[in-house]
């Protein structure tokens, strides 16, 4: 394994954030916030409790996940998306580098980016309501598996994509929704019988309920099946690129 071009691609895309730090960091943080005043604050104030959780509180797992899809789609489709755009990617392809090498580099930094941008907006939200996390270990677990998940998605997009319109389309045409529709801001089985069952084929809904379980004990899916679906994303993630590098699918040509 050659670690140092691991390292050299990791952080080079690391310091990306230094060099973009107010839409890196700020903007999320900028936007947590006025869901927070938003949701939090004027619609809380009407909605009391949820699953016997302040509905401030409540909403606090589902903000983290949608930061946490949302920027490591964004991260990870951008960082293999410019090499290809400016013709970079070739030299190194051509490098003593392997595709696995390449995917850890990229993936890597798109999740460690995400992964701080949870932390930052976790201890903001302590600014806004209490934060009670019951079991820890599985919401670092289930943290950061969806990092790692959505960080490859973000790869095949990026790889996916011939212009920055087509980046953007999947995020948000489909990611986006998905995210809100996921039970990010309230509980499945507050909908009527049928959009209860079409819920339940959104994958963003096994996300948030395991993630929110880890905080609050609580859960719309069993947390067994959520992490299970959690793995089965995963793996069809891995697939997927490990089908690209195979076929050198827009990457040599």
């Amino acid at each position: 394994m050659n670690w140092l071009a691991i390292r050299a691609i990791y952080l080079f895309e690391m310091n990306r954030i230094r060099r973009n730090l107010s839409q890196s960091v700020l903007a999320p943080i900028i936007s947590t916030v006025l869901y927070f005043v938003v949701f939090g604050a004027a619609i809380g104030n009407r909605i009391t409790e949820m699953d016997g959780i302040s509905y401030g509180a409540f909403i606090v797992p589902g903000l983290v996940m949608l930061t946490v899809l949302t920027q490591s789609i964004s991260n990870a489709s951008f960082a293999i998306y410019f090499p290809r755009f400016t013709g970079t990617i070739y030299e190194l392809l051509s490098a003593p580098v392997s595709y696995a090498e390449i995917l850890l580099g990229y993936v890597g930094a798109a999740a460690t980016k995400s992964l701080v941008l949870a932390t930052i907006i976790m201890i903001t939200a302590t600014f806004f309501v209490p934060m009670n996390i019951q079991h820890p270990v599985w919401m670092i677990v289930f943290l950061v598996l969806t990092a790692l998940t959505f960080s490859l998605f973000g790869f095949i997009i990026g790889v996916w994509a011939d212009s920055f319109e087509s980046l953007q389309i999947v995020p948000l045409l489909i990611v986006t929704p998905l995210a809100f529709l996921g039970g990010s801001f309230y509980s499945i089985h507050m909908l009527p019988p049928f959009w209860h069952t079409v819920s339940l084929f959104n994958p963003v809904v096994y996300l948030v309920s395991g993630f929110r379980w880890s905080f609050y004990g609580s859960a719309d899916v069993s947390p067994g099946v959520s992490l299970g679906m959690t793995f089965v994303m995963l793996l069809i993630c891995l697939g997927i690129v490990a089908w690209i590098f195979k076929t050198g699918y827009r990457l040599r040509n």
